[in-house]
């Protein structure tokens, strides 16, 4: 941890934030009275409950019936929040309207460009919503997309979420069997499926795929196509499916919102499945409006009029998360298509070209660029860009570095970690903190959030597990056919009985505040004792240019022995040499320690990622340790399955 400041937020930046303007209804209306966002954040997960009330007075929460408490709760995940409330996720964002200003920007790689203004965006939404009642769809019904990162899968959520039905949505580069693992689960009423999508300039049909999932669906009462490779076009699938754009035609007066209870489900997101049936994780509307309103103004300081930009695909809770956008009354940017097509700086023309103000992207994106030397600063202004976000994996020292050399020094840097389970981040930034590299700026607000020993003490400046020890409403209200909770309670909370262990390893900063995330503690490599972070040696990897990626496992043997084995895939046209080796194991004794070199340094032709885009540590650590193949790895939930041959046979070796 480095206690360089790369980045301070100015005084009107600062006093400009949705988060002075918080503190100060704090003083004005409470007589709470902070000099730091450390002092705050302390209140708030102190008075949980007054924190979350203030959350609700102050974004003037719409409820058609009052509630009767805040919070009750006797140990988590036994808690109930805002009982006796009803509301609607999407009447509050749609109470931010300005009928002639744009609400969605979209782009892809084919070039197409579209806007969809506030009133646009009401009228697909109101005809949507009235055609999914025509056919029977009413509160507490799922609905579940095939879609691309389009208009039409925004329109297709607000239309489900107005109604009080429950949204689910994967990507269409999920294969067949991944997505019925997850859409199964929740015996949806609606299926919305496109016939393909473009990546790296070339198409991919998905017009048998979605014709298979229907068929293994038999809750089915509708399908809806989006024509997307062959525009109005939808000749291929059955005749009982209907085009979607017949559907915006339907006649709509105006666009109703169903009140729902506060713990009435939004969605069904999913975990990634890499070792059995994805665990289908169900969220509140309550909650997730009150986390989401919360993060997006005290944490990423979104204004009105803003352009909001995070490249995600609808497979990733990031998808949902853009969404909230539109909560602060900003227009999202959505962009289907390969990050890096044409070339690295795609992203960065498309973020000048359109003025967005916040950039969002995973530190695997980040990281890559600065392995590939890309500069976006030569050659694009990016005035308007506020922020520039990253989550999916801890960004290291030297990518916050890149950040500010390369792509804008004067920019916002909010790295971030949640996760899927909570539709948030745990740690973020805030505007009154300064940026440091490697750093996390803060805990966010209500989250009681603390590094913790073995022996279950809190601990700061050394090595701990992420747990997290009062609720937040944003947490699970269950997972989908989970008698008793008992894989819920399992995920969570066996380790520190009541307490959320999220199974990040973190250390916390006591002079700046900031956290540091080593990657998942299920893959910590435990070496002899002393605890190692897999982050520690993909950062040291990541500064040799010859490397393309990398991934580490320690094996606990027989006999006390480990073996610490690390795979390299090379940049294209380089080999794993000798010299390559000697270079890897040097920077990591002069970076950390001796115990950090591998005992073994193998070249391999890909590392295996989940679809979402994680490395799949854990579970190659399983292969390797010669579990059942069955228990070890979900090939269906991967990015690349064709990369877990080479470790299948490599155990033979060990």
């Amino acid at each position: 941890m480095s206690d360089n400041k790369l980045w301070e937020g100015s005084t009107s930046f600062k006093e400009n934030s949705h988060l002075f303007n918080y503190q100060k209804w704090l003083a004005d209306n409470h007589n709470l009275h902070f000099n730091t966002y450390e002092d705050i954040w302390q209140w708030s997960v102190t008075n949980t409950s007054d924190f979350w009330k203030s959350i609700w007075d102050y974004f003037n929460v719409i409820s058609h019936s009052p509630y009767e408490s805040v919070l009750k709760m006797t140990t988590m995940p036994d808690f109930e929040w805002f009982h006796g409330a009803q509301l609607n996720y999407a009447e509050h964002i749609f109470r931010q309207s300005q009928p002639n200003q744009t609400a969605i920007i979209f782009s892809n790689e084919q070039g197409e460009y579209i806007e969809l203004s506030w009133a646009n965006l009401k009228q697909k939404v109101a005809s949507m919503a009235a055609y999914l009642k025509s056919i029977g769809v009413t509160k507490g019904d799922c609905v579940v997309a095939f879609i691309p990162n389009v208009p039409e899968a925004t329109i297709s959520f607000l239309a489900v979420n107005s109604i009080g039905a429950i949204w689910s949505s994967t990507s269409p580069d999920f294969g067949t069997e991944s997505v019925i693992d997850r859409f199964a689960q929740i015996k949806p009423k609606v299926f919305i499926t496109t016939d393909g999508y473009y990546y790296n300039g070339k198409p991919y049909d998905k017009t048998s795929v979605a014709i298979d999932i229907a068929k293994a669906l038999p809750s089915l009462e509708k399908v809806i196509v989006l024509p997307y490779l062959n525009k109005d076009d939808i000749s291929k699938f059955p005749g009982d499916f209907i085009n979607i754009n017949s559907v915006f035609k339907t006649i709509a007066d105006q666009l109703v919102f169903e009140p729902v209870d506060f713990s009435h489900p939004i969605w069904v997101l999913y975990s990634s499945g890499t070792t059995g049936l994805p665990k289908a994780i169900v969220h509140s509307h309550g909650g997730i409006l009150l986390e989401h309103l919360k993060y997006m103004a005290f944490h990423n300081d979104v204004h009105q009029g803003e352009r909001y930009f995070w490249y995600s695909t609808t497979g990733w809770m990031m998808w949902n998360f853009l969404q909230s956008a539109l909560l602060m009354g900003a227009t999202i940017v959505l962009y289907d298509g390969s990050p890096t097509y044409p070339n690295f700086n795609m992203l960065w023309k498309f973020s000048e070209d359109l003025k967005i103000n916040h950039f969002g992207t995973s530190a695997p994106f980040l990281v890559a660029s600065m392995k590939n030397n890309i500069t976006p600063k030569n050659e694009y202004a990016l005035k308007p860009l506020r922020s520039i976000s990253s989550t999916g994996a801890p960004l290291p020292h030297e990518a916050f570095e890149y950040v500010y050399n390369n792509i804008k020094s004067d920019v916002w840097l909010c790295s971030m970690a949640g996760g899927t389970d909570v539709c948030t981040a745990f740690v973020g930034g805030t505007p009154l903190y300064a940026v440091h590299p490697g750093e996390i700026q803060c805990k966010a607000l209500g989250v009681s959030l603390y590094a913790y020993d073995d022996s279950g003490q809190a601990v700061e400046d050394e090595l701990g597990e992420m747990v997290i020890d009062k609720p937040m409403p944003s947490m699970p209200i269950y997972f989908w056919n989970d008698d008793n909770n008992k894989r819920y309670k399992a995920s969570y909370f066996e380790h520190f009985p009541d307490k959320w262990r999220h199974g990040d390893f973190i250390k916390i900063n006591s002079k700046t505040h900031g956290i540091v995330i080593y990657g998942r503690s299920d893959a910590t490599l435990n070496r002899h004792g002393i605890r190692i972070g897999t982050s520690e040696i993909y950062r040291c990897i990541n500064k040799i240019n010859t490397i393309e990626d990398s991934l580490i496992v320690n094996l606990e043997l027989e006999g006390g022995q480990h073996y610490m084995p690390l795979f390299v895939k090379m940049k294209p046209s380089y080999k794993l040499t000798d010299d390559v080796k000697i270079a890897i194991n040097q920077q990591l004794k002069k970076e950390y320690s001796p115990r950090h070199v591998p005992d073994d340094i193998i070249e391999v032709a890909d590392i295996p990622y989940t679809i979402s885009g994680k490395k799949m540590e854990a579970p190659i650590k399983k292969i390797l340790l010669k579990m059942p193949f069955e228990k070890s790895i979900n090939v269906d939930s991967m990015k690349n399955p064709e990369s877990v041959d080479f470790f299948i046979e490599f155990a033979k070796t060990i």
